[in-house]
């Protein structure tokens, strides 16, 4: 209470509070109330009329499916790619080192080449590296003395390499401390051998020229050859160096090769260039280059196969969502009289345009939900990665984003679907449904 300026009391007027805006919690809240009761009483719509609708969304859920599964399908396909690719070349980043005179095309020799390619690899920490040398030997079968394909590599290429194993182990630390050579052979000279048992550490005789020496069988590669005809071997490098021939006047060089980590690439290859040409003398051109698939595979090698089949896909759920849209045209028209009631009601033109929309995107998410679980089911289980197994190393999840896409794709069908039939539900006019 105040005075004015007579002296006169005045009686302060009562604060009228504000309306409450549109924009707070109350709107969210009723608006998260219409979509939930959007969406249960679409449900119950499509419990009503699930005869009808069924055979459509079997082949939206179909489509889903097969959608899903070929996304799931490309990224089994692209790692067997991948690891096919890193089988050949290497794991990214691979660099690959080579040393010659440009001038005589003669290349330095073994032994300073060694050292310049060591010194350059611990300066700068990289631990994975390889030297391959390809030749053959002569060993001893049941039936008599075969020559056999031969490789001289250091331990870690098993890893760079990908070798997969059908049995045994790749090369280890323990293995350059035998009296006996380790050798890893194909499953096709196994077999030959007489499949011996690897727990027993079966030999194979290395003819040497001055007698033979038996190598102890460590691992075996898979087959790759129906007819047998695929009979290699791998030899740590200085077993190799001991038992496979070599011309004294045109000695063997080795392919150089590392393991860096992809991010630090372009900045390591030419400080390992500068360091071992400074180390070998100017004499010698020396190239490292990265060799690896990344190198020159820039495009998904399957995308030509998988835009096929995800456009059968989509092609598929157009049709379905075709039979859908016909379904609900028909469920409205013989729900006019009940539209009109619940406008008459005061239901508003957009509810109704939003619940009948909603029917075909609650029946299509269910039909996608179901099409997932398919895929799912279909690429992931005991017998498909059993089979998987034999063919890549690191199996690959379901993606997640195949089930977004599938999901999604059903969604979106589903409110294509239920467009048309939610702008005929909008446009009755009440006293003529009503009289329907």
């Amino acid at each position: 209470m105040s005075t004015d300026s007579a002296g006169t009391e005045l009686v302060a007027s009562p604060r009228i509070p504000e309306a409450p805006t549109s924009s707070g919690p109350g709107r969210a809240s009723r608006l998260w109330t219409g979509f939930v009761g959007a969406v249960v009483e679409a449900w119950a719509e499509v419990r009503i009329h699930r005869t009808q609708v069924l055979l459509s969304l079997i082949g939206v859920g179909v489509a889903v499916a097969a959608l899903a599964g070929v996304v799931a399908a490309g990224s089994i396909a692209t790692q067997a790619t991948v690891e096919n690719f890193e089988r050949q070349s290497g794991r990214p980043a691979s660099i690959g080192l080579y040393a010659y005179n440009p001038m005589s095309g003669e290349s330095p020799s073994r032994a300073a080449l060694d050292a310049a390619f060591t010194t350059a690899m611990e300066r700068y920490g990289i631990t994975y590296v390889n030297r391959t040398s390809y030749g053959g030997v002569t060993v001893q079968f049941p039936d008599g003395t075969f020559g056999i394909s031969a490789l001289g590599v250091d331990q870690p290429y098993g890893v760079m390499h990908r070798i997969a194993l059908e049995q045994g182990s790749w090369f280890t630390e323990r293995d350059t401390l035998r009296l006996a050579p380790a050798i890893v052979v194909s499953e096709e000279v196994w077999e030959r051998l007489g499949s011996p048992d690897l727990r027993v550490d079966p030999t194979i005789g290395i003819v040497t020229p001055t007698g033979t020496v038996d190598a102890i069988i460590v691992g075996i590669t898979p087959k790759q050859s129906l007819d047998g005809s695929f009979l290699q071997a791998y030899l740590l490098n200085d077993d190799y160096d001991t038992f496979v021939p070599q011309d004294p006047n045109f000695p063997q060089i080795p392919n150089y090769e590392a393991w860096v980590p992809p991010e630090a690439s372009d900045q390591l290859v030419p400080l390992i260039q500068r360091d071992v040409a400074a180390a070998l003398g100017e004499d010698w051109q020396v190239d490292v280059q990265r060799q690896d698939y990344l190198a020159w595979q820039t495009e998904d090698p399957l995308l030509i196969p998988k835009v096929v089949v995800i456009g059968i896909a989509v092609l598929v759920m157009l049709l379905g969502a075709l039979g859908l849209l016909n379904i609900a045209l028909v469920s409205v028209k013989h729900r006019i009289r009940e539209i009109g009631i619940r406008r008459a009601f005061g239901a508003t033109a957009g509810r109704v345009f939003f619940s009948v929309m909603m029917e075909s995107v609650v029946a299509t998410f269910v039909a996608g939900l179901a099409g997932v679980l398919l895929a799912i089911v279909l690429v992931k289980n005991p017998i498909t990665d059993s089979y998987l197994a034999l063919v890549i190393q690191d199996i690959p999840g379901f993606p997640i984003e195949a089930a977004l896409i599938g999901l999604g794709a059903a969604t979106l069908v589903g409110a294509l679907a239920g467009l048309l039939p939610a702008l005929v539900a909008v446009r009755v006019k009440v006293i003529d449904a009503i009289r329907y």
